[in-house]
């Protein structure tokens, strides 16, 4: 219950053209419009701006890194067909950027400086070796022992189709964000945040699972699941999709909770907050459908992509308040799957899983008006 599960799944079913928040990239913006810098890009799920406003976004399924200048000129910064790209972080001139197989059983970080990519640090053999969430169980912990004989597995969705099982060798770095001399990684794989400096690859901390969830009749027949499990608590996967740092020094991650992100449940992601010296995790905020990309800004607002989220469960970008625990306001948004902050102005990738490609819209935040929950 990762994010191939909800991420490749939802790009397969949610293939559609669609409007974005942005006006007509022909038009010159007025003054607090959103602005489409740059269009037709392929699964636009990560996304980092340096100081300047230039733009990188990685194209995930397309095995694709592009940097998109202030006019909006998009540029291949490395390729990698038949692989995924994603995480992408800048600092300074160097661009920090993740490649592995769609399998996730290959993966690592590379850097890139002046047209060259340098190979860093081998994720995927980090989590070989230390598989840093097998201290978590996650899955069912009160059936009966005549209801855990029922489990045949399912080759379809292995380990799921077993009543429980603790976390599997499996990475995959989704969101990445670089602090002095380190590069902070939100492997939602591993689901862990690993850190990598000199090359060496440690563990921040590894995310509890995710809050039970109550199975209703019939909910798991496509797990393999048999019926006596309806009723009973399953603790899914915590999937880390960004971390970022905050004003405070800590870092802040958006978590998808594993598996479905069905209206049965309600919307389960959550932002905490790790003490990156110690490990210790914070609750923030929860309530979010499909978080996969923050922004944190100086005054401590955080930006929450929600690729499902909205009334429609086409998107928004939430806004959390300082002090809040729950979105106070949100930005309209179509399926928006990453953010970023520069200055005054939010970077948003829309349409993301647009068959015509997505895009990178730049909405001024001052004197910008957004709808309010509730």
């Amino acid at each position: 219950m990762r994010t191939r599960s909800i991420l490749t799944a939802s790009a397969a079913a949610v293939l559609v053209a669609t409007a974005a928040i942005a006006a007509p990239a022909a038009a010159a913006p007025a003054p607090g419009s959103p602005e489409t810098r740059a269009s037709g890009l392929p699964s636009p799920l990560g996304l980092a701006v340096a100081n300047d406003g230039r733009a990188v976004v990685s194209g995930n399924f397309a095995g694709l890194l592009s940097g998109i200048d202030k006019k909006g000129t998009a540029s291949t910064l490395a390729a990698a067909p038949g692989e995924e790209i994603s995480a992408p972080a800048i600092s300074g001139s160097t661009i920090y950027y993740m490649r592995g197989g769609h399998d996730h059983v290959e993966a690592g970080l590379y850097a890139l400086t002046n047209g060259t990519s340098t190979f860093v640090a081998d994720l995927a053999g980090y989590e070989a070796s230390e598989n840093p969430d097998a201290v978590n169980t996650y899955g069912f912990s009160d059936l009966s022992p005549e209801c855990e004989a029922q489990f045949t597995g399912f080759p379809e969705f292995p380990p799921i189709g077993e009543p429980h099982y603790t976390g599997i060798v499996d990475t995959h770095a989704y969101g990445s964000t670089v602090v002095g001399d380190t590069v902070y990684i939100a492997d939602a794989g591993a689901n862990a945040i690993l850190a990598v400096e000199d090359g060496e690859v440690s563990t921040v901390a590894v995310l509890p699972p995710s809050a039970p969830i109550t199975v209703p009749p019939g909910f798991g027949a496509h797990y393999g699941w048999p019926a006596c499990v309806a009723g009973h608590p399953y603790r899914t996967e915590p999937v880390p999709t960004d971390v970022e740092l905050g004003p405070d020094g800590w870092l802040y991650v958006t978590s998808l909770p594993g598996g479905e992100e069905s209206p049965a449940f309600g919307p389960r992601g959550t932002v905490v907050k790790v003490n990156p010296a110690t490990g210790d995790i914070v609750p923030v905020a929860s309530g979010f459908n499909g978080a996969t990309n923050l922004a944190v800004a100086p005054n401590g607002t955080i930006y929450v992509a929600e690729l499902f989220g909205g009334s429609e469960g086409m998107g928004q970008v939430a806004i959390v308040a300082p002090g809040a625990d729950e979105a106070t306001g949100v930005i309209d948004a179509m399926m928006p799957a990453a953010v970023s902050l520069r200055g005054e102005q939010l970077y948003v990738t829309t349409e993301a899983l647009s068959e015509e490609g997505g895009k990178l819209t730049v909405v001024p935040l001052k004197g910008t008006a957004h709808s309010r929950r509730g």
